[in-house]
């Protein structure tokens, strides 16, 4: 199915994407969207003939559990909903510790990268074939933007990309901002990437904006599309011809004249790569001389057939992961997640400024997320909001949810005697009693229910 030129649908800009001329389809984030029934703007879309694919965030295919069943029945509920032809989510991992590890459950609030060496790969495999086995349509898994990387890594991410096509046949949403991003912050070059990768599996591609600080490349979505992200979207297109293009944007909405602007750009470039002979249809576009050796891999699924079939591969389904290498996992990616979100000593192997910069990002990112969840918080506390957020996030690892984080950061702040403000603290005790209780635990109330989690965590 050929899907066009597309726009990431958020509901900040949902009167804006409407407007926009061109657009063949939109994407939304599947977990902000009801099961049963959709916003009002995604209905007049679908009434207009626009192709909507739900996008998932929360899934953690990399993680060394197994996916959650609930979430699969959430994102397939989604996709019948829509009416899709695919879905997508993200190799990556989002938790850690539970059973596994005998350990407290640690949410990222955020994508994390999963290791590429073997062990990783059987893991992704398994969990890969279970989503594909509970969900109604094609899925495709999109390549994610990193800080940080594993240490002894036996796989490049083109080989680790192919050996998953090959051994799962799922197909791939490439992310060519995210190819950037990694160039700038991991020295790994675009262009080797997709030689390795098999783009004939490509169902599709996200262009976004970031910026560089500090000599590392932040994958905002909340920038304009840079030029090198633009190179990076040519170098595919001399590869293949894509059957969807879709630009991202999640923050700092622009008006909708500078996002068709970008849409402008984007096709231009499309334009101005496309080789005199198509290489897709020639042929040329299958597997590189870089494509890494599979152990015992299957052919990889030809991604240009139908994706309104149910079928997505006729690739068997991998071996089970064996029971120690998801134990190795769930140490592994445990470890990693406890030194970035609870302050627990980093790894051995990892860059330590690295890390530091994985960790605020992450405190960062979760403390935009609360402020949209109640907005409250950063009107009453102003300009201390995130100084204050980060000093709670430091040692308190997100769990629970958006909204219980934002009571447990109010609880925190008038347990310690902020704000200073009188006023503002009075609104602040307001507020959280009005969705809490009648006021908030004394010291001693709190250091029983954390010696209570630590026990019920054992």
């Amino acid at each position: 199915m050929e899907l066009g030129i597309g726009i990431g649908w958020r509901p900040e800009i949902a009167a804006e994407v409407e407007a926009l001329s061109g657009i063949d389809w939109v994407e939304a984030v599947a977990e902000n969207l009801c099961a049963d029934h959709l916003p009002d703007s995604l209905v007049r879309l679908r009434e207009r003939g626009v192709t909507v694919v739900p996008h998932g965030v929360a899934l953690g295919l990399g993680g060394a559990d197994r996916p959650d069943p609930d979430r699969l029945a959430g994102l397939a509920a989604r996709a019948q909903l829509l009416g899709a032809p695919l879905v997508t989510e993200h190799i990556a991992f989002v938790r850690a510790g539970g059973p596994l590890t005998a350990s407290p459950r640690l949410e990222a609030g955020h994508l994390l990268p999963v290791p590429r060496t073997w062990d990783a790969l059987d893991v992704l495999c398994e969990n890969v074939r279970i989503a594909q086995d509970s969900l109604p349509v094609p899925l495709a898994l999109e390549n994610i933007a990193a800080l940080i990387t594993w240490p002894d890594e036996e796989l490049t991410e083109g080989q680790f990309l192919a050996e998953l096509v090959e051994r799962t046949g799922v197909r791939l949403l490439i992310d060519v901002a995210n190819l950037h991003t990694n160039h700038v912050n991991l020295g790994q070059d675009p262009a080797k990437a997709l030689d390795e990768l098999p783009v004939e599996a490509i169902a599709y591609v996200h262009v976004a904006g970031g910026v560089e600080k500090n000599g590392l490349w932040h994958d905002t979505h909340a920038h304009p599309v840079s030029e090198p992200v633009l190179e990076v979207l040519a170098e595919l297109r001399s590869r293949v011809d894509p059957r969807g293009v879709l630009l991202e944007r999640d923050d700092a909405f622009p008006p909708g004249a500078e996002l068709a602007g970008e849409l402008d750009a984007i096709r231009s470039t499309l334009r101005k790569a496309a080789p005199s002979v198509d290489r897709a249809a020639s042929g040329v576009a299958g597997p590189g001389p870089g494509r890494a050796a599979g152990r015992g891999a299957a052919p990889a699924a030809d991604a240009t057939a139908g994706v309104e079939t149910r079928a997505v591969s006729a690739a068997p389904a991998p071996a089970p992961a064996p029971a120690d290498v998801r134990d190795r996992t769930a140490v592994a990616q445990t470890a990693l997640l406890s030194a970035l979100v609870a302050g627990t000593p980093a790894p051995e192997g990892f860059d330590h400024r690295r890390l530091r910069v994985q960790s605020r990002a992450l405190a960062a990112k979760r403390a935009d997320v609360v402020a949209k969840v109640a907005p409250e918080l950063p009107e009453i506390l102003g300009d201390g909001y995130h100084a204050a957020f980060l000093a709670y996030a430091g040692s308190r690892p997100l769990s629970g949810g958006y909204r219980r984080d934002a009571l447990n950061f109010a609880e925190h702040v008038l347990i310690t005697g902020g704000p200073a403000d009188p006023a503002a603290r009075r609104r602040l005790t307001y507020w959280w009693q009005d969705r809490s209780g009648a006021r908030p635990p004394r010291r001693t109330t709190r250091l029983v229910r954390a010696a209570r989690a630590v026990l019920v965590g054992k």
